[in-house]
């Protein structure tokens, strides 16, 4: 981080705290503690008033009666927050209330001039999601899943959880080291590993009904789960090349454990990597059908002799 950037940040830092100490600031930015003081000294000579206690426990704190100076937005930057959460709404995210107590915020920062300019983008920008009868940037009703904060806020203070999924056979709880959370065709989904199964898996948190840190005593370190998912991710036996007519074929529909990397910046070729059970009848019929469905605008790299086979029998169906 630049020094300027610091100083801001370190600005914001103190300025959110009754009272702050020089360990703090040094932890905190990860600097000397000369520095720390540098910065400190900085920041008083542009006009915070900082008082120093004295004392073993001393530090600092801000009068009562300081505040940073009020941040303003470029036109710009208001456009680009603005369609930021005309893109987003009602899409089932996290932390739905507080987008729309920021958004009022937001909108009473701004001048007239600005806010006119708003209204005439929601009244001609339509997202993907939005209501076109009623595209108010504030009418973010589409609530996310009851347990998606919980989640969100469980995961920011630990990795290892236990979940509980409901399933078909019934309810199972599942320990696990959560890898990502992300959304994907409106589904939020869980993607860890499986402390006792050994293995990734993906769950949608449409079926969490609890999650909950799991017990410390039972827990297998980061490095050893990475190693495991590397020499897991070795035995790979399917890799495709896509081209943008198969991966929109690709994103109507797909296996949830099947994935792509994009190669190109533009997102219009990919590769595809997996893992494919041979021996799964019902595995090797689903991903022949789906491979089908892609189309020709595959380039293949590696592919099991099965579901070669399973794809040449399926086109003599069809050219005989």
């Amino acid at each position: 981080m630049k020094k300027v950037e610091r100083i801001n940040v370190m600005m914001r830092y103190i300025n959110n705290r009754a009272h702050f100490t020089i360990s703090e600031i040094i932890r905190e930015f990860n600097i000397s503690r000369s520095t720390a003081i540098r910065d400190i000294r900085e920041i008083e000579a542009m006009g915070m008033p900082l008082v120093a206690e004295v004392g073993r426990d001393g530090g600092y704190f801000v009068m009562n009666n300081s505040v940073l100076p009020t941040v303003r937005f470029t036109d710009n930057e208001i456009k680009a927050l603005f369609i930021a959460f005309m893109a987003t709404r009602n899409q089932q995210l996290p932390y739905l209330k507080s987008r729309q107590s920021l958004a009022e915020k937001l909108l009473g920062l701004i001048s007239e001039n600005q806010q006119e300019d708003l209204v005439l983008l929601n009244q001609i920008l339509l997202f993907e999601g939005t209501n076109p009868h009623n595209p108010d940037l504030l009418d973010l009703a589409d609530l996310p899943h009851p347990m998606l904060e919980k989640l969100i806020q469980t995961l920011l203070l630990d990795s290892y959880l236990l979940i509980t999924i409901e399933e078909e056979q019934g309810i199972r709880s599942y320990p696990i080291y959560l890898l990502h959370l992300y959304r994907e065709k409106s589904i939020w989904l869980i993607e860890g590993f499986d402390l006792k199964e050994e293995k990734k898996q993906i769950f949608p948190v449409d079926n969490l009904t609890n999650v909950e840190p799991y017990s410390a005593k039972k827990r297998v370190s980061r490095k050893n789960i990475l190693e495991k998912i590397s020499k897991q991710e070795e035995v790979i036996n399917l890799v495709l090349d896509l081209g943008p007519k198969a991966i929109a074929q690709f994103k109507k529909y797909h296996p949830l454990k099947v994935s792509i990397s994009y190669t190109n910046p533009y997102q219009t070729t990919a590769v595809l990597k997996t893992f494919i059970n041979v021996h799964n009848s019902e595995e090797l019929t689903e991903i022949t059908n789906w491979l089908l469905f892609l189309g020709g605008d595959i380039k293949v790299r590696e592919m099991p002799e099965e579901v070669l086979e399973g794809l040449q029998e399926r086109l003599s169906l069809f050219c005989p």
